[in-house]
Formats: C-alpha cells, structure tokens, sequence
C-alpha cells in the first residue's frame, strides 16, 4: 500500500467525466457479468454520477462522483473513501490505497466471498 497522497487533481472537467464514466460503466460490466455467470447478484443502479450497489444480504455500496472536487467517493458498510486520480489511477486521499483494490476489498467483504473488479481499459 502506497503511502504517497495524491495531490489535487489536474484533470480537466471533460478528462474527469470521460475517466469517471469509464470507472462507473466498468463496475457495471463486472456485475453484469457475475450476473450472466451465476457468480454473484448484485443489484445495481446507477443515476448520473452515482451508482447505488445492493448486495444479497442487503447490505448496500454507493461510488459516487464529485465533479467540484474531481473525486470519485465510495461509502461502504465499513466507512467512506475519496479519491483523486494521480498518476493514471484513482487514489485514496488518506491511505493511498488503489480505487479497485479498495472497492474488490468492501465489495468482497459485504458479499462474503471474493470478488475482484478491475480498472477499464484506458484507450490511448
């Protein structure tokens, strides 16, 4: 786990809402997926910059965007996280830990089994 802080975000508004959607629109995928493959039901909802995960036990997930901030937040059962990119990955403004990680992590302890959710694929 990193230790190093991201520093405030030089993204530009369009850069971050192109970078956010891609995250939002991957976590989607994922569920979509677990879904297709009998792993797991995640019921998912998603509006605007927020995407509302409900796991099978009730328990629910929200990642949010806060285009002011330039951050991308998750609120989980366990706490909250804020993240900035920096470096060419969302990073925890306290931690440093990786966006992915952290989400694969509560997700995994909220459904009680492994889960992993991956970053997109950056097109270039």
């Amino acid at each position: 786990m990193s230790t190093e802080h991201p520093s405030p975000s030089t993204l530009t508004d369009s850069e971050y809402q192109a970078l956010t959607r891609a995250v939002l629109s991957g976590i989607e995928a994922h569920i979509d997926r677990w879904l297709q493959e009998d792993v797991i039901d995640i019921d998912s909802s998603r509006t605007g910059g927020l995407l509302e995960l409900s796991f099978p036990n009730g328990s629910k997930m929200v990642i949010n965007t806060q285009p002011p901030l330039h951050e991308l937040w998750l609120a989980a059962r366990s706490g909250g996280f804020h993240f900035r990119y920096a470096g060419g990955r969302w990073v925890d403004t306290k931690s440093g830990q990786e966006f992915f990680a952290e989400l694969s992590a509560r997700a995994s302890e909220q459904a009680g089994r492994a889960l992993v959710f991956e970053p997109p694929a950056v097109s270039s």
